[in-house]
C-alpha cells in the first residue's frame, strides 16, 4: 500500500472533539485489550483496529435510531462508535456472564444496540441485505451499513448480493475499510483492477474517504448515508486507512518503516501534538471509563455453558393415520405456503425460477407470485446470497421461506447454514431467532444424473440449533407445513424427494398392513401388521415407498414380518419409537439414498446399541452405491437402495439369525 502524501491531511480543529472523543475511548479500549491478553485474561485471539477508528466514527455520526450495523471479526470500534457500551462490551470479551452476549460470542461476535457482527466476513454481506430487505419491506426508513475489508473482495457472495441488493433496490450502505493488507497479505498480490468499479458494474453508487482527514470523511459519509436513505439504494464507500498494529495479537510482519511511518500520520497522533492538553483530557477519560468496565467485568462470573446432548428417548402414543382426498404431494405443499402467505404477512418466499408462470422446477409455488406480489421473488442463481438474505430477513423478525432448486446446490449456501444461521442464536444470548425455512428437493430415481440427484442431508445433519426434515406420503405435507409455519423458530432444512412431488398423499399402505404416526410435532410413520415384527426397517422421504414394497414382498413371499419406522424429523432424532420396534424385532436395516458412511444409518445405529446395551442385535446399513449417480436411468436405479436390496438384506438378517 503506497503512503499517502502529507500534505494532504486536513488539520483537526480543536473544537470538533466529539468525534475524537469517541475514536480516543475505543483507541483506549482497544489498547487494553492488548494489555489484557498479554496477562493471560482474554480468551482465543483479539483484532483491534487501532488506527481505524474513525471508519466507525463515521458511519455513527449519521446514524438514526432504528439504523443497523453488521460488522466483521474487527468490529470492537464499530460498536463503541455506536452504543458507547465500553462495560458491556468489555464484559463480552473478557468471557462474563455480564458481556452483551452472556459471554458467548467473545472478541468476534457481538449482537446489542443495533449492531450485529460474525467472523465471517464475506458471507456477513448477504445477511445484511436481508436485513436491509426487511427495512424495506415494513417501510422503515432505516439504513443497514456492512463493514467489510479490501481482502473480502475476494468473496464471491460479495458480488452476489451487490447483484441483488441494485437489483432490489435495498438501502445498504458496505463500508470498505481499505487497510492494504489480507492478515499479512499485501493488496499488491491479491486483488485486480480497482475497487470502486466493483460496485459501479452492478450500478452501486460508490464514495470515497480516508481516516487521516477525519472531519472530511465524516461529512462525505454523511452524504453516502443520506443517498442511500433517500435513493433506497446501496452504495460502497471505500475508506482508505492503515491497521497499526497487529492483525491479531502479534503476527505482524509489515515492513517496520511503514508502520512507523504510519504512526506519525496517525489522526490521533496528531491531534495530540497540536493539541495536547485536550488530547489528555479526552485520552485520560477515556481510559478511566476503559478502567471502570474491566473492573465490573472481573467480578462477573466467567460463561459456563451445561451441554444439552441428544433428545432423550421418550414414550410416544400412536394414532391410526387418516388422509381424506386424492391429492398429489405438490398439491399440499402448495396449499400449505399460500395459506400460510395469506394469513402471515411477514412470509417470503425466495428462490430461483419461482414465480409464476412458471412456479419453480417442480411448480411447487405456481401462481403463488401473482397472488401474493412481491411476496414471492425470483432470485438470481445465487444459492448463497439467497440463504444469506433469508437469514438476515430472519433475525429481522420475518417468517422468509428459501427454495433450492436442486438439493445438491445446497453446497453453495453451506458457509451461510453452518457458520450463520446455526450459530446467531446462541451465539448472541439468544438475543435473536432464526425462524429461516430452507426447501429444497433431493434424491434420484429421475435420471437427472450425478450433479442433480443426490441426497446430501448427511451433510447438514448433527448442527446443533439447526433441524431437517423430510416429507413423505403417508403423513399430510399440508400438515406438515401448517405445523412448521406455527412453531418454527430455528433454522429448518426441509427435504423433499423429487419422485414424491407426483404420488398422491394416502394412507393406505399394503395389504394387511395399517399406518399410524406418532403425537409429535413432526410425527413419526409406523407401518406394521398385527404380529410382532421379526425386522425393523428405518427409512425416511423417498425410502419409504421402496421400503413398502419391500415389506409386501417380505411378507408374501418369505413370510418375513417387517415393521417400517419413518421419521419425519431426521435431525434432532428422537429415536423412542425405533428403539421400541427393535427391543421386539432385534434386528434393524436403515435404507437412505445417500452414501451409507458416516451417514444418518450410521447414527441410527449408533443410537440404537446405546439405548439396547446388553440386547443382542443385528444391524444393517444400505445406502446408494459408492459413485456418483449416472444419467441413464435403468443403472441409477440399480444405483440406489431398492425393493430387491431392501428384500435380500432382510431374509440374510432373518435366515441367518
Amino acid at each position: 500500500m503506497a503512503i499517502l502524501d502529507p500534505v494532504k491531511f486536513a488539520a483537526p480543529r480543536e473544537n470538533a472533539f466529539e468525534p475524537y472523543s469517541r475514536a480516543f475511548l475505543i483507541r483506549a479500549f482497544e489498547e487494553r485489550l492488548l494489555r489484557l491478553f498479554s496477562e493471560g485474561k482474554l480468551f482465543g485471539t483479539v483484532h483491534t483496529c487501532i488506527g481505524q477508528e474513525f471508519t466507525g466514527v463515521a458511519v455513527a455520526s449519521h446514524m438514526r435510531p432504528g439504523d443497523l450495523i453488521f460488522s466483521n471479526h474487527r468490529c470492537h470500534g464499530h460498536y463503541l462508535a455506536r452504543t458507547g457500551d465500553t462495560p458491556g462490551l468489555m464484559a463480552e470479551v473478557m468471557g462474563r456472564v455480564s458481556g452483551i452476549c452472556q459471554g458467548r460470542g467473545g472478541s468476534q461476535h457481538v449482537c446489542a444496540g443495533g449492531v450485529f457482527s460474525n467472523g465471517v466476513q464475506g458471507g456477513i454481506v448477504p445477511v445484511s441485505a436481508g436485513l436491509a430487505l426487511a427495512q424495506k419491506y415494513t417501510a422503515t426508513g432505516n439504513v443497514v451499513t456492512v463493514f467489510i475489508g479490501d481482502g473480502t473482495l475476494g468473496e464471491g457472495v460479495v458480488y452476489e448480493t451487490m447483484n441483488i441488493a441494485s437489483k432490489w433496490h435495498l438501502p445498504l450502505l458496505i463500508v470498505l475499510e481499505n487497510n492494504g493488507y489480507s492478515q499479512s497479505t499485501n493488496q499488491s498480490e491479491t486483488l485486480a483492477g480497482k475497487i470502486e468499479l466493483r460496485a459501479e458494474a452492478f450500478g452501486i453508487d460508490t464514495y470515497k474517504g480516508d481516516t487521516w482527514a477525519p472531519e472530511e470523511l465524516i461529512e462525505v459519509m454523511g452524504h453516502a448515508m443520506n443517498g442511500v436513505r433517500d435513493r433506497s439504494h446501496p452504495a460502497l464507500f471505500r475508506i482508505d486507512t492503515y491497521r497499526l498494529m497487529a492483525h491479531s495479537k502479534g503476527d505482524d510482519d509489515r515492513p517496520k518503516e511503514e508502520v512507523e511511518r504510519y504512526w506519525s500520520l496517525d489522526p490521533l497522533t496528531r491531534y495530540t501534538e497540536r493539541y495536547p492538553e485536550k488530547a489528555a483530557e479526552l485520552r485520560a477519560k477515556a481510559e478511566d471509563q476503559v478502567s471502570a468496565a474491566v473492573e465490573a467485568a472481573s467480578s462477573a462470573p466467567l460463561t459456563s455453558c451445561v451441554p444439552t446432548g441428544e433428545p432423550d428417548p421418550r414414550p410416544v402414543s400412536w394414532q391410526r393415520t387418516r388422509i381424506e382426498g386424492k391429492e398429489r404431494v405438490v398439491s399440499r405443499i402448495y396449499q400449505a405456503l399460500r395459506e400460510q402467505l395469506a394469513e402471515d404477512n411477514r412470509s417470503l418466499i425466495l428462490g430461483e425460477d419461482i414465480e409464476g408462470p412458471y412456479g419453480g422446477a417442480f411448480k411447487v409455488t405456481r401462481d403463488l407470485s401473482l397472488l401474493f406480489p412481491g411476496r414471492v421473488r425470483n432470485t438470481p442463481i445465487s444459492e448463497a446470497a439467497m440463504i444469506g438474505i433469508g437469514n438476515g430477513l430472519a433475525i429481522a423478525g420475518l417468517r422468509p421461506v428459501c427454495e433450492i432448486m436442486f438439493g445438491d446446490f445446497l453446497t453453495l449456501a453451506a458457509d451461510q447454514w453452518i457458520n450463520h444461521a446455526a450459530k446467531f442464536r446462541w451465539m448472541y444470548g439468544d438475543q435473536v431467532s432464526v425462524p429461516l425455512i430452507v426447501r429444497t428437493p433431493m434424491g434420484g430415481r429421475r435420471g437427472y444424473g450425478a450433479t442433480h440427484s443426490q441426497s446430501l442431508e448427511k451433510h447438514f445433519l448433527g448442527l446443533p440449533g439447526t433441524r431437517v426434515l423430510a416429507i413423505h406420503s403417508r403423513y399430510d405435507p399440508y400438515l406438515f407445513y401448517r405445523r412448521l409455519f406455527q412453531i418454527v423458530d430455528c433454522p429448518t432444512l426441509v427435504v423433499e424427494n423429487k419422485v414424491l412431488y407426483g404420488d398422491y398423499v394416502s394412507h393406505q399402505t399394503i395389504p394387511g398392513f395399517w399406518c399410524e404416526h406418532t403425537d409429535e410435532d413432526f410425527p413419526t410413520t409406523r407401518i406394521r401388521s398385527s404380529e410382532s415384527p421379526d425386522v425393523t426397517i428405518v427409512c425416511y422421504g423417498g425410502s419409504l415407498a421402496e421400503a413398502e414394497k419391500a415389506v409386501d414382498v417380505l411378507f408374501e413371499e418369505h413370510e418375513i414380518i417387517a415393521e417400517i419406522i419413518c421419521p419425519t424429523q431426521i435431525y434432532p432424532l428422537q429415536i423412542s419409537s425405533i428403539v421400541a420396534s427393535v427391543k421386539l424385532s432385534r434386528r434393524l436395516l436403515v435404507v437412505e439414498e445417500g452414501q451409507v458412511f458416516c451417514g444418518f444409518g450410521a447414527e441410527v445405529v449408533a443410537l440404537v446399541h446405546e439405548a439396547c446395551a446388553g440386547l443382542p442385535l443385528v444391524t444393517r446399513r444400505l445406502g446408494a452405491a459408492a459413485h456418483p449417480l449416472p444419467s441413464c436411468k435403468p443403472a441409477e436405479i440399480e444405483s440406489l437402495p431398492g425393493v430387491q436390496a431392501i428384500v435380500a438384506k432382510c431374509w440374510k438378517m432373518v435366515s441367518h439369525a
